[in-house]
């Protein structure tokens, strides 16, 4: 986490970041896992349905606010301490460490079942001036191994995942930062310190995390990729990369879905760590959570804080809940994003009847006239006059997701059981409550839906660049495109 004299250094990147163009809108939906919490109506529950999860930044001193200590034992599932862990905290001195503080919140988050984010062990801010007077490598090397392994036994086995090295390159770069240790050890220190906490804590997972590396063509990461792809390929011991991901007004980078993508295939996992959005526009935070939603390996997502007034840019008011601990509407956007209840249905009223308009082609699901049996396929047809082969009755089911009941037919939207890839057409089917009638509802940012199907995992769309009346309707991975958005009116 950049704190202190971090704040003006990334407020200026923050400024940059604003005139970035938002990503796209997708949608995708994982297999269920058993939840923290009792209703998907939560952050925590409603990422824990794709197995992934919902944390956010903690400080203890906060603790005993109710309203903050509420909020955080009923929506999230992961404890990220905000300084508690940092060096400046846990060895004030050499050999004395504290760890006070970061037991108060470990033993807040046994107590609520909630997991813990260890961050951070090596970085060059917040460090005690003892640790930055350093100049001899022999003494430096002892000190950092001895601080790594030392604050990772005191936890070990309370800690899921640690941040062992945090911002080691530099800004607009793919070379490192000036630190203590970059400057006294060299480019070795952050193989020796992933080498180091492995052999403290071999179950808890190690990540290298870092801020302005979510846009996939900067310098700074692919300074990070480069240097990931080395050590997987060599050996060293590094399981995720965080990307912090405080982003401007203007939410994440076009390119962040293909960052997290293709840092996931070098075989880690990514996840988003410290995530705040200044004026926290819903369709940005969205757009962030969808990124990670259609990576499999982005295991889950931490905002930077609970309420504005707790956020370290409480200025920009960047967080899902206000001063008074009211959601606010970002916290609806991000909880669709994940799949879970809004509450209101996401503005889709189940048992209500709708049409289906197509955003990119202004054509409506359509049922051929007179056809009414198991496997009659689905096109897109111009709309006439809400004809009944042309409704379709919203009926949500206890998962959050809905079926779509055709009311000429009676029959559902269907994808044919057992066919899942790209390019499978829809059809209609007698209602049987399987995966395969179930689609979910994610809200776009232009007030349109994604309806993805739970079994496949794919989205509902007029195939690309195909508008005409009888244009088959099938499904395709999302894309965040118009002929995957849906109006229901």
């Amino acid at each position: 986490m950049l704190w202190r004299n971090e704040q003006l250094r990334l407020r200026k990147a923050l400024a940059l970041a604003t005139g970035l163009t938002a990503g796209t809108v997708l949608a995708l939906t994982g297999t269920a896992s058993p939840a923290a919490h009792a209703a998907s109506g939560t952050l925590g529950a409603a990422a824990a349905g794709s197995g992934r999860y919902f944390g956010t930044a903690v400080a203890a001193g906060k603790l005993g606010d109710s309203t903050y200590s509420t909020i955080l034992d009923r929506e999230f599932n992961m404890i990220t301490p905000e300084n508690e862990m940092k060096w400046d905290t846990t060895e004030p001195s050499r050999g004395n460490f504290n760890f006070g503080p970061a037991d108060q919140i470990v033993g807040h988050a046994t107590a609520h079942g909630q997991r813990m984010r260890g961050h951070t062990l090596v970085w060059h801010s917040q460090l005690p001036g003892w640790v930055n007077s350093i100049t001899d490598p022999n003494t430096l090397r002892s000190v950092m191994n001895n601080h790594i392994t030392t604050e990772m036994s005191h936890f070990k086995g309370k800690i899921y995942a640690w941040d062992v090295v945090n911002e080691a390159f530099a800004d607009g770069s793919s070379q490192h930062r000036s630190s203590v240790f970059q400057n006294v050890l060299g480019n070795g220190f952050i193989e020796e310190a992933f080498r180091t906490a492995r052999a403290a804590d071999p179950s808890a997972k190690l990540c290298y995390n870092d801020y302005n590396i979510e846009n996939w063509t900067d310098a700074k990461t692919q300074g990070v990729y480069t240097m990931v792809r080395d050590f997987k390929s060599r050996g060293v011991p590094i399981d995720c990369v965080g990307f912090q991901s405080h982003f401007g007004v203007g939410g994440p980078p076009s390119s962040f879905r293909t960052t997290l993508a293709n840092f996931a295939a070098l075989g880690v996992d990514v996840q988003i760590t410290e995530l705040d959005i200044a004026q926290a526009s819903p369709t940005a935070y969205a757009n962030t959570v969808q990124a990670c939603m259609n990576v499999a390996r982005c295991t889950g997502i931490t905002v930077w804080g609970i309420r504005d007034s707790d956020s370290w840019r409480s200025g920009d008011n960047p967080l899902l809940f206000d001063r008074n601990g009211n959601k606010k509407p970002a916290y609806d956007a991000v909880l669709s994003a994940l799949g879970g209840s809004t509450g209101n249905s996401g503005g889709i009223v189940s048992g209500a009847v709708y049409s289906l308009g197509n955003v990119a082609v202004g054509r409506v699901l359509d049922v051929p006239a007179g056809q009414t049996g198991n496997g009659t396929p689905l096109q897109v047809w111009d709309a006439n006059g809400g004809a009944a082969n042309q409704q379709w009755r919203a009926s949500q089911n206890g998962d959050g997701s809905y079926t779509l009941t055709n009311v000429g037919s009676g029959r559902v939207l269907d994808e044919p059981g057992g066919q899942t890839g790209n390019g499978t057409r829809m059809e209609i089917w007698d209602a049987n409550g399987g995966a395969n009638q179930h689609w979910r509802a994610s809200r776009n940012g232009d007030g349109s839906y994604t309806l993805t199907n739970v079994a496949s995992g794919r989205a509902l769309e007029v195939p690309a660049g195909q508008s005409a009346n009888g244009t088959p309707v099938q499904i395709w991975d999302s894309n965040g495109g118009a002929n995957q958005h849906w109006n229901l009116r």
